[in-house]
């Protein structure tokens, strides 16, 4: 159960923090399809950072030296990086919503296939391979905090909520939780947030107040890509050793479902992100999973193909966002470019 658990979490935190990604830009008047090319090519950027500081040899330093500080604040500043390179990306999409009027579904589609193919150019010409991985390593022995990390004996007996929260655990994980939560109260506490909002349901009404509309909607654009960014190097930090190819199993999509079926709401897309997280985590897990405890993996021995469990997420997608995608209810606003003469 610790194992599912943990599994669950993380999977489920880069969906949360994308899903939130996609609320900023949508909640501001903005549809960011565009969440998948943005993970991915925030996930090549942070691979790429902590790839170029294990040649430079500051990682080996560190660990010689048990400075495991040190190492987890090489893995913030790999998160800082990613998630300003998702900024900067995002800024195509702004672009072209905010001052061209693009239509902003196509344009988020056609950076969800650029990016995968910029991704895989810079990686060739990088490292002359299909896959950039760390130097040296991998994600767990140089990121991964364990309870001997912490001081504790590695046979101590730290109770299943100490072995769930502080045994092999990712400080990404808590990190992008405690995001989660203070951009939740800017969104719904603040005035900043107030704007953003109204900007997506009335953008007209916005502007009669002085609110700059495009002003606005640039800053939604931009934290939803620093957040998707984050995110995409949060999912290869943890669930794929740290390496980016191009690829983020479809993350940024079902990042949207989490979204729509969280009806725009961070309480309810922490449910949600839970909920598909779980799946997620069966899904590539099902063989090792023992649910009681009593070694017997039990998912395994159902006699079930891998396959079904593979597309468990995205079937279940389907089905909760049929039955939910009628009740949901988008920012009025969202998708139409604003016209600073219509009233």
């Amino acid at each position: 159960m610790t194992f599912l658990i943990q599994q669950t979490l993380l999977y489920a935190v880069p969906l949360m923090i994308v899903a939130l990604a996609g609320v900023f830009a949508e909640r501001s008047g903005i549809i960011n399809l565009a969440l998948e090319g943005i993970m991915i090519f925030g996930a090549f950027c942070g691979v790429y950072f902590v790839n170029v500081v294990q040649q430079a040899g500051w990682f080996a330093q560190a660990k010689d030296n048990g400075n495991w500080v040190a190492l987890q604040g090489f893995e913030i500043l790999a998160l800082l990086v990613a998630a300003l390179c998702g900024a900067i990306f995002s800024l195509l999409l702004a672009f072209a919503a905010i001052n061209l009027k693009a239509n902003q579904t196509i344009s988020g589609t056609a950076l969800n296939l650029m990016a995968p193919a910029l991704v895989l150019f810079l990686i060739r010409i990088l490292a002359n391979q299909s896959t950039l991985y760390m130097s040296e390593g991998d994600a767990a022995s140089w990121f991964m905090i364990k309870k001997s990390t912490l001081g504790f004996d590695k046979n101590a007996d730290i109770g299943v909520l100490g072995e769930i929260f502080i045994n092999k655990v990712y400080l990404a994980t808590y990190l992008c939780i405690l995001l989660f939560i203070i951009l939740s109260v800017l969104l719904y506490k603040t005035r900043f947030g107030l704007r953003l909002r109204s900007c997506g349901e009335n953008p007209q009404a916005a502007d009669s107040l002085g609110i700059n509309v495009y002003r606005m909607r640039y800053a939604g654009t931009i934290i939803s890509g620093a957040l998707a960014g984050l995110g995409g190097f949060v999912y290869a930090l943890t669930t794929a050793n740290c390496s980016a190819n191009g690829d983020v199993a479809g993350f940024g999509f079902l990042a949207l479902a989490v979204m729509i079926f969280g009806n725009w709401k961070p309480g309810n897309i922490a449910g949600a992100a839970l909920l598909f997280g779980l799946f997620k985590c069966i899904a590539a897990s099902y063989a090792s999973i023992d649910i009681n405890g009593d070694g017997v993996y039990m998912l395994a021995q159902i006699g079930l193909s891998s396959n079904f469990y593979r597309m468990l997420p995205y079937l279940i997608t389907m089905i909760v966002l049929a039955f939910t995608s009628k009740k949901s209810r988008a920012p009025k606003a969202e998708g139409i470019p604003y016209d600073k003469g219509q009233r």
